[in-house]
C-alpha cells in the first residue's frame, strides 16, 4: 500500500489527504523505509552525492512582530537583544570563505535599523569582496521596492518560510497585525523579481493538523519555490506556547521525503532544528532527502542570544569551527560536503 502511494508521488502524481495521512500515520516500517530510500534516490539523481553548506549569520536579534511561537518575538523582553556591525558581517564572510563557503545566509528579525540602504551596503560589500559566492536574505516581510532593491545590489535568493498556507492556523499563531495574504504576496513577488526563493513550515506546530499540513504541501505545490525549509516545532519557554509539544522527529523524516519526491530538484535544508531535537537529525535528515546544512558563522558571542526555540544548538558540530567534523559525519553515511555556491538546477 505505502510502496505504491510512494511510486505514484515520485511519478509525479498527486497526494490526496488520505494518502498523506497513511505516510505520516503508518507504522509500516518497510513501507516508510521505503519512502525515505526513493527520496534519497531521487535527490542523488539530480545533486548526486553532494551535501552543500550555507554560512548562517544571525545578524540581528531585535523583531519588531510578535510571532506567538518565537523566541525574539518583540513581546519578550527577556530577549537578549543586539546587532551586528557591516564590519562585523564582513569579517564572519571572511573566515566562512576560508573554510569553505560559498553562500552566506543572513538571517534576523524584522529589525528596522536595517533599512533598505544599510541591507544594500552589507550585500553589495559581500559580492564586490566574495564574487563567487551566493547571499540569501532571510529577513521577513518587506515591500517589493525593497525586494527590488536588495536584488539589485546582488542578492540571490531570499527564505521567507510561510509557516502556514491556512488561514485560520496562521491567524493562531501570529498577532492580527500579520495575515497570511501578504505573506504569499512577498513569496510571489520574491519569484517574480528572479530571486531563487524559499518556503517552508514548522512540522508539529500548535494546532497544526493533517489538514493544514495537506494545505502547506498543495502551497508548495502551485508556488514551486526552490528552497523547501522545515524542521520540527520546539518551544520557547518565554512564549505563549511555552508548554506547547515540540514536532517529532519522525514526522520532520517523513515529510522531508515527501517533497523530495513531490519536488525532486528543491534544495531541501537538514535544519539546526532537526540537530536541536536529535544528536543524529544531520545525518537522518540527508538520508531522508535533504541535501543542505547551515552551519553557524555567527561570532561566537552573541550565538546563544539568538535563541528562536529552547536549547538552540549553535556550537559543536552545528558551528562553523566544526566544519571539519560535520565533514567526517557526512562521509560517514556516504556524503561529500562540497565548496560550491550550490544552486538550484533547473531541467
Amino acid at each position: 500500500m505505502l510502496e505504491e502511494i510512494v511510486d505514484r508521488l515520485e511519478a509525479g502524481g498527486g497526494l490526496g489527504k488520505d494518502e498523506l495521512a497513511a505516510l505520516l500515520l503508518s507504522d509500516d516500517c518497510a513501507g516508510i523505509d521505503y519512502l525515505k530510500r526513493r527520496a534519497r534516490y531521487a535527490a542523488d539523481c539530480i545533486y548526486g552525492k553532494n551535501i552543500y553548506i550555507r554560512g548562517l549569520i544571525e545578524f540581528t536579534s531585535y523583531c519588531r512582530n510578535n510571532c506567538y511561537y518565537c523566541g525574539i518575538r518583540c513581546g519578550n523582553a527577556k530577549a537578549q537583544r543586539y546587532r551586528l556591525t557591516q564590519e562585523q558581517i564582513m569579517e564572519c564572510c571572511k573566515s566562512g570563505y576560508a573554510l569553505g563557503f560559498r553562500t552566506f545566509v543572513l538571517q534576523g528579525g524584522e529589525d528596522e535599523f536595517f533599512t533598505e540602504k544599510r541591507i544594500c551596503s552589507i550585500v553589495y560589500g559581500i559580492k564586490s569582496q566574495f564574487p563567487d559566492c551566493a547571499v540569501t536574505l532571510s529577513i521577513g516581510e518587506k515591500s517589493r521596492s525593497n525586494y527590488q532593491a536588495y536584488f539589485g545590489a546582488g542578492a540571490d535568493r531570499y527564505l521567507l518560510r510561510h509557516e502556514t498556507a491556512n488561514q485560520e492556523h496562521y491567524e493562531r499563531l501570529h498577532p492580527k497585525e500579520l495575515c497570511l495574504e501578504n505573506r504569499k504576496k512577498c513569496l510571489y513577488d520574491l519569484k517574480e523579481i528572479g530571486y531563487q526563493v524559499g518556503a517552508g513550515f514548522m512540522v508539529g506546530s500548535p494546532f497544526q493538523t493533517f489538514d493544514t499540513i495537506y494545505e502547506d504541501l498543495q502551497f508548495i505545490r502551485e508556488l514551486e519555490p526552490h528552497m523547501v525549509g522545515i524542521g520540527p516545532f520546539i518551544p520557547h519557554k518565554d512564549t505563549p506556547f511555552a508548554n506547547a509539544c515540540a514536532g517529532t522527529l519522525e514526522m520532520t523524516l517523513r515529510l522531508l521525503s515527501i517533497i523530495r519526491l513531490m519536488h525532486p530538484r528543491v534544495l531541501l535544508p537538514a535544519t539546526t532544528a532537526l540537530g536541536t531535537i536529535h544528536p543524529m537529525g544531520r545525518e537522518l535528515g540527508i538520508k531522508a532527502g535533504a541535501n543542505v546544512v547551515m552551519p553557524n558563522l555567527s561570532p561566537v558571542e552573541v550565538r546563544e542570544k539568538y535563541q528562536l526555540y529552547n536549547n538552540k544548538i549553535c556550537m559543536g558540530n552545528e558551528a562553523a569551527e566544526g566544519l571539519r567534523n560535520l565533514r567526517n559525519r557526512m562521509t560517514e553515511i556516504g556524503y561529500q560536503i562540497v565548496t560550491d555556491r550550490g544552486d538550484f538546477r533547473r531541467e
